[in-house]
């Protein structure tokens, strides 16, 4: 579209307006912008953040057992911290030394009870030279204070016996070792800016985009560690949200930014130019931006611990992002328009001499597809599938010890541990009941006899004596699939057949029991969060392109999108290419990429989609307005996909292996999206849908409400 006038104020659009006001007020709107965020990150700096994991699951086995134990005061119900002692020459004549070790680490804050390796024979291995001590603490593991844990960690490094090897083992050690995801950030802000710059040719244009996300992140950041003294957030949820922040937030304010460019080069005054940029882009902007907003929100539908607060904190986040892209950029034109517009009028200036067409080699590409649209179709679908198949086999799980460095205490402490007891050992699974020593016996019996437990604890009381615990240790690793059928077999079969003989209700419990429920409540969950989102997102689309065809369309091919960052991920994480410590994909990763990934796609399609039907309401030529949409838009789409992949790909960085998996599955993702779908299958597809591309049922055409991203010159919303 070329814009050479500016649309009457009356007649423009509620972001057209916006753009006015902020423009007008553009001081007024920075400084508001800039006390509110100060404000925001003060007023959580001097609150504290109190972030917590929250992984109950009501309902499940592993809860009720975690329940029962902790209403009855057993010691299995709070964390605890593994010692592990190791000798080439046996533990034997170490005693003295490891019990007065084990006495300093008594009087630490929080422990309530060292169980010394010498207390039970089972804490020493076969051949004598691996060992270990159980630290209870005062408080279940995602609730212990990291500064009681990092004591135990200081006192076992300056204080362990000599001539040992002493490393600490845990849930509650594994989290106080995690780093934070280091320069990742900075990388990808570094990356964005460079990219940025090759697009404007000018840091000062560069810029605004970038300076955008980072007051929006700032302030989401600030609001969420507020929000975490109400809400249950966990601890992984900042870098998440930063992560998200940084792309989409770019994302956005490129987004209006081109087109502000758009109008500037096409002969609009600055006023006019930033007014027609948020009265179109910035409506594409807000229809993303809800889009990933509602598949959020339909993450904390799913009632899953933790994921909730993390939803409601990415939503936040996008929300944020999506304001200070419509009010802050604005504003920002406006101060820094007389120089941009400049340094782009010389710029186009410079390549008309050059004879440079705006958009010819994606007029072209457009071309190319369209001479051949069905088998560019093919093509690029079966790569999709290719690429998707592998997610078939995805098993669903949460990193444990085993996945953390070499360097790290916890990782070489199971490593130690799985040598002197075997495999199963790092996973061993809490059968809990309510009953006398004869059916806590009974129980031991049964489970030392059953295939795939290779050896149980005696019967642990509680502090009541009313429930007792039998620990049982797997022949397989926590992350083995056969662990989980092994799971599945005491559930199904084992505990259900005594049940009926002893008359006593058993629970299975422990960290690897309730990550295998996490996960089977993620896979049960999600075709009905997927079909949700799906729905609305379609109908969204259906409202504002006036068709059937269209929004059918862009579900199915964000759906492949998806499938196929999933595939990679599975084959990277799970199958252990490039040398990646194999293991299950992260149980919540694939609902998260889903949610983001799918408003993210929504948004180049809105794009993409609505110049091709703004070409197609003023020429009616259905191919010209395939090929003018694609040139359009191809290069921002490519720019900006370019900027969140490069922002994602930083977070592979991290040392977090979820921010790795959550950073690969989005760059992948949106790669895809960018390069495959928009470049080659859009365009094939609505070649071959023609002017079908448009088809609304009379019925459905007079009952819907009249939705327009697009206005015209003179103010009137396209396809109305």
């Amino acid at each position: 579209m070329t814009a050479t006038t500016e649309p009457a104020t009356d007649r423009a659009g509620v972001f057209g307006r916006l753009a006015s006001w902020s423009r007008h007020h553009r001081l007024l709107a920075l400084l508001l912008w800039i006390l509110t965020v100060a404000v925001i990150t003060v007023g959580a700096q001097s609150a504290g953040s109190t972030y917590r994991n929250n992984f109950a699951l009501p309902g499940t086995d592993s809860q009720a057992a975690a329940d029962l134990l902790e209403q009855h005061g057993s010691a299995q119900a709070g964390g605890s911290v593994q010692i592990v002692f190791q000798s080439s020459d046996g533990l034997r004549d170490d005693r003295p030394a490891i019990e007065q070790f084990l006495d300093r680490v008594r009087g630490l804050p929080g422990v309530t009870d060292v169980r010394s390796p010498y207390a039970d024979a089972s804490a020493v291995s076969e051949d004598g030279t691996v060992g270990y001590a159980t630290v209870v603490l005062d408080a279940r593991a995602e609730d212990v204070p990291e500064r009681d844990v990092r004591r135990i960690i200081d006192t076992a490094e300056s204080a362990a016996p000599g001539g040992l090897t002493v490393e600490l083992g845990g849930d509650v050690v594994r989290g106080a070792e995690e780093e934070s995801g280091g320069g990742a950030e900075g990388a990808g802000m570094l990356a964005a800016l460079v990219i940025l710059v090759l697009l404007f040719g000018s840091v000062v244009a560069a810029a605004l985009p970038l300076v955008t996300a980072l007051f929006a992140v700032a302030g989401a950041i600030g609001l969420i560690a507020l929000a975490s003294h109400v809400f249950t957030v966990a601890d992984f949820t900042p870098p998440i949200m930063m992560l998200v922040g940084l792309g989409v937030g770019v994302d956005y304010a490129l987004l209006i930014f081109y087109r502000y460019r758009h109008e500037l080069t096409h002969g609009a005054d600055r006023q006019a130019a930033t007014r027609t940029a948020l009265d179109a882009a910035g409506r594409t902007v807000f229809f993303a931006g809800c889009t990933v907003i509602i598949a959020l929100l339909g993450l904390v539908a799913l009632g899953l611990g933790s994921l909730r607060g993390v939803a409601l904190a990415v939503a936040l986040t996008v929300l944020v992002t999506m304001a200070a892209s419509l009010t802050l950029l604005p504003a920002l034109l406006a101060l820094f328009g007389k120089r941009i517009q400049r340094q782009v009028l010389k710029r186009s200036a410079k390549a008309q001499a050059k004879g440079r067409e705006e958009g010819r080699r994606w007029r072209r590409l457009g071309s190319t597809v369209q001479r051949r649209p069905l088998p560019a179709l093919l093509a690029a679908v079966l790569v999709l599938l290719a690429l998707s198949a592998p997610a078939l086999g995805m098993r669903l799980g949460f990193a444990d010890a085993g996945n953390d460095p070499a360097s790290s205490t916890s990782r070489r402490a199971y490593d130690l541990l799985a040598e002197g007891f075997g495999a199963g050992f790092n996973g061993p699974l809490l059968v809990v009941g309510r009953g006398d020593t004869a059916a806590a016996e009974q129980l031991r019996t049964t489970l030392t006899g059953t295939e795939g437990i290779a050896a149980t604890t005696p019967p642990l009381p509680s502090a009541d004596g009313t429930v007792f615990t039998v620990i049982a240790f797997p022949t397989t690793s926590p992350q083995d699939a056969s662990t989980t059928r092994l799971v599945h077999t005491l559930r199904d079969d084992v505990l259900p057949r005594l049940a009926e003989r002893s008359g006593v209700d058993y629970l299975v419990g422990g960290p690897t029991a309730a990550t295998q429920d996490f996960a089977d409540s993620v896979s049960v969950r999600i075709p009905l969060f997927v079909a949700i989102v799906v729905g609305l997102s379609a109908l969204l689309l259906m409202l504002v392109f006036r068709s059937v065809l269209i929004p059918l369309k862009a579900a199915l091919l964000n759906l492949l999108s998806i499938a196929a960052a999933l595939g990679v991920i599975t084959l990277v994480f799970q199958h252990g290419w490039f040398g990646v410590q194999p293991g299950p994909i992260e149980a919540f990763i694939p609902v998260m990429i889903f949610a983001i990934v799918f408003g993210l796609s929504m948004d180049y399609e809105v794009f993409l989609i609505s110049r091709i039907h703004e070409e197609w309401q003023a020429t009616k030529d259905h191919s010209l307005a395939v090929r003018e949409g694609l040139a359009a838009t191809g290069k921002v789409i490519t720019a900006a996909a370019a900027i969140m992949i490069v922002v994602f790909a930083a977070f592979v960085l991290s040392p977090s292996r979820m921010l790795q998996q959550f950073g690969l599955g989005l760059a992948v993702a949106i790669f895809v999206d960018a390069v495959v779908i928009r470049c080659l299958i859009v365009p094939a597809v609505m070649q071959l849908f023609g002017r079908r591309a448009w088809w609304l049922p009379a019925l459905l055409a007079r009952r819907l409400p009249k939705l327009a991203l697009e206005r015209a010159a003179d103010g009137t919303p396209t396809g109305q």
